[in-house]
């Protein structure tokens, strides 16, 4: 059993015990969160198509850990022009594990 799930914009596919990094989320590591906007859930026998989302179905998982990507550099310049401009960031994930997938 499997599921499309959307969490803060983006869509991701999980099975029970399954562990995927999202954007971060306001949550303390180790509480559970509960995500209703499942888009689809699949069985071994039904595939069920919300519209836009499946009613009934919530996914509950439980927040592992917070944890910070590679560093990311934009570079920005302008040729003959000395004009050179460096910025970047750190983007901010949270791994989360499905508990359970609580469908129709």
């Amino acid at each position: 059993m499997y599921a499309l799930v959307e969490i803060k914009g983006k869509q991701y596919k999980v099975e029970q015990d399954a562990v995927i990094r999202v954007d971060h989320l306001d949550s303390e590591q180790g509480s559970t969160v509960e995500f209703p906007t499942v888009v689809l859930l699949r069985d071994d026998k039904t595939t069920t198509v919300g519209t836009p989302y499946v009613d009934g179905a919530v996914v509950k998982a439980e927040v592992e850990d917070h944890i910070r990507d590679r560093k990311v550099r934009v570079f920005k310049h302008k040729r003959r022009k000395n004009y050179r401009r460096t910025r970047g960031h750190r983007q901010q994930y949270s791994t989360i594990r499905v508990k359970e997938i609580a469908g129709v």
